[in-house]
């Protein structure tokens, strides 16, 4: 491409963008984290304003390729992926992938609701009570039955290189990473608990650390750290 892709997320935090991000920095393609700029949040405002795009999103992450502006984490990760090779070429395979995709953002609401369990407009400090009681459910009955599909998924798809979609590695498979890593800085003592039951996910994770693109991303600035702003935030109360 001539010009880089513009990616409207909010700053400061990884978030929902994180996923689209580590899509763009596997696949090398130029973009720009367009609120990180300076004077970048009005552009990323007019992303969602009827007034200015024809076709706005509720929320971001919003990206924007040429005339195109495409919404949902999902649906930016299909187009990139059948784009950049991060996609099954076949319609059978891309479908699978963004079930697999889809998901993925169903775990990561819930991973938001455990800190935020009653209102999103209410801080965390003001729902704890219910947060706790939230996040012990989780950790006890969403993380296995989650992790634990994925890790069937995994083992479902035996001799093509342990990737969870064909024989090659996937936008599946980087989504698999971060919420691998979000699951362990937000609660590391649950999954030192329970990980040993998911090893083809630690492996996966390792694997897609470990790909020079995405090595070099993780190094770099461009890498937002984690922290409690996010949706994968710890707080010690809540990771019994």
């Amino acid at each position: 491409m001539t010009t880089p892709y513009q990616l409207y997320y909010w700053p400061g935090l990884q978030g929902r963008g994180e996923f689209v991000r580590l899509a763009l920095e596997e696949a090398g393609v130029p973009y720009e984290d367009v609120a990180r700029r300076k004077k970048g949040m009005p552009v990323l405002q007019a992303s969602l304003d009827f007034a200015k795009s024809d076709h706005p999103s509720f929320a971001p992450p919003v990206l924007r390729a040429g005339e195109l502006l495409i919404g949902q984490t999902a649906n930016i990760l299909l187009f990139l992926g059948t784009r950049h090779g991060l996609a099954p070429r076949a319609e059978a395979g891309r479908l699978w992938a963004n079930q697999l995709q889809l998901t993925i953002a169903d775990i990561v609401n819930e991973v938001h609701d455990t800190h935020h369990p009653l209102s999103t407009n209410l801080y965390y400090e003001d729902q704890k009570k219910a947060a706790k009681v939230r996040s012990k459910d989780f950790i006890a009955e969403r993380i296995p039955k989650f992790l634990g599909y994925f890790e069937q998924v995994l083992a479902n798809n035996p001799g093509r290189g342990a990737f969870a979609v064909g024989a090659r590695l996937s936008y599946v498979d980087l989504s698999l990473f971060q919420l691998m890593a979000g699951l362990r800085y937000a609660f590391p003592n649950a999954m030192a608990r329970q990980e040993h039951a998911w090893p083809r996910l630690a492996a996966l994770h390792d694997a897609v650390a470990a790909r020079p693109n995405i090595a070099a991303y993780l190094r770099s600035k461009r890498r937002i750290p984690f922290n409690e702003d996010g949706i994968f935030r710890h707080y010690p109360e809540l990771d019994k």
